[in-house]
């Protein structure tokens, strides 16, 4: 598609998007229609028309020059509709409990060594709480289970069927520190992670409800999970697509966030160099030499030390340097090498003296070919180069000498 012709419908949406009455003009009435066959919503139309009299084209002209008029530190309203994301809430199936906050069950001791009288004493406690759960005595049997867990604590079944009783007693808190347990004696126990996924599902944690049950009927079908699961599943797909709904439009969020801030950046270098030309700059730097290049300020950066990864950026740098009628100071170094690291905190502390010097920085171990072009037969190596040219160059670590020409060279024009 068109470049220019996508550049006019994103300046016509973001028209609209500021006003929205804007569609109420009789010119647009094909355009309404289409959004209300997607299922868009519009605004009651004002009593005072909108200046769309003459035609959509008349509109986009006067959406570009609204949008030209602005100053970079000036927003749109949709810009600030846009940083703002509300979260809907997800309408969800099925009640959930109160959350239980009973103090913690008393759990058995694992370094116990257990006689084989506990564990048979303590499957005599588990066949009555079993009773007791099927005549609906579920704190009777709590008491019996807990009585088997003292005797037998390391039998992961007793944490999963004291689990179970919790669930049927409405305290789901206490049913996952059971489960957990158990699952800590044995991770592939089916029942731990059905009475674990149940109790999450009473608490509304859909997803780890919904994980769990399935990693149950993984392991030990039964027809509970699976109406258990039919209820739960649901309400995890929607929370999950709801998380990714979300989590797509925070991207896209940033994307735009980041792109306004480029145009922003781009506007006031613009503005600044536009200001330059008018003669409306109160004062100069000395060594600026007049109205900057928007393009090549951009490409560099005033204050630091560029590093280099490619002919092709050195190129770029050199070519905005020569725009600006800048110093270049070309630094070819390496990872291994003592005098460099001795000689770079130097190097960088320069780049902050002289702002309106380009200071770049080539490791010859990433670009063996430039620094071949260059001639470098040793490192630390620093070359002065004006408009293109070598004009003079600096070998080994010599704080003084660099200093020296950098101080000659950065004075003149």
């Amino acid at each position: 598609m068109d470049a220019g012709k996508v550049a006019q419908l994103r300046l016509f949406v973001e028209e609209i998007k500021s006003n929205p009455s804007i569609l109420n003009d009789p010119s647009l009435v094909f355009f309404k229609d289409y959004l209300q066959s997607l299922g868009a919503r519009f605004p009651r139309n004002p009593e005072s028309k909108d200046r769309m009299s003459d035609g959509c084209d008349d509109v986009m002209a006067d959406v570009e020059e609204n949008v030209h008029s602005q100053t970079p530190d000036q927003g749109t309203e949709a810009d600030d509709i846009d940083d703002e994301i509300v979260e809907s809430d997800v309408e969800l199936d099925g009640e959930v409990v109160e959350p239980d906050n009973d103090p913690p069950q008393k759990m058995g001791d694992p370094s116990v060594e257990i006689s084989e009288d506990n564990r048979e004493t303590a499957q005599t406690y588990k066949a009555k709480a079993l009773h007791a759960i099927s005549e609906g005595e579920l704190n009777e049997a709590v008491d019996h289970l807990t009585e088997a867990i003292m005797l037998n604590p390391s039998s992961a079944i007793l944490y999963a069927t004291r689990a179970h009783a919790f669930v049927k007693m409405n305290k789901p808190n206490a049913a996952i520190r059971d489960a957990d347990e158990a699952l800590k004696i044995n991770s592939d126990l089916a029942k731990g992670y059905k009475y674990r996924g149940m109790a999450r599902a009473m608490l509304g944690q859909w997803e780890e409800a919904a994980n769990d049950l399935h990693i149950a009927s993984k392991l030990d079908y039964d027809d509970e999970i699976y109406s258990i699961l039919k209820k739960v599943e649901p309400n995890a797909h929607k929370l999950k697509e709801h998380q990714r709904k979300y989590e797509r439009l925070r991207k896209e969020l940033e994307l735009r966030k980041a792109e306004r801030l480029r145009r922003r950046r781009r506007a006031e270098v613009k503005a600044a160099y536009e200001r330059e030309k008018r003669g409306q700059t109160s004062q100069s730097n000395a060594s600026d030499p007049g109205p900057q290049d928007p393009d090549s300020l951009a490409a560099l950066k005033d204050g630091t030390v560029l590093s280099i990864h490619s002919s092709s950026e050195l190129e770029t740098k050199f070519k905005a340097a020569s725009n600006l009628s800048r110093l270049v100071v070309l630094y070819f170094t390496a990872t291994w090498c003592g005098p460099c690291r001795f000689i770079a905190p130097l190097f960088s502390s320069l780049a902050g003296k002289y702002p309106k010097v380009v200071f770049l920085k080539v490791d010859i171990d990433e670009l063996g070919h430039v620094a071949q072009r260059w001639d470098v037969n040793s490192v630390p190596t620093f070359f002065f180069i004006r408009n293109g040219k070598q004009i003079d160059k600096v070998l080994g670590a010599d704080k003084n000498e660099l200093e020296k020409k950098l101080t000659l060279y950065a004075g003149k024009s």
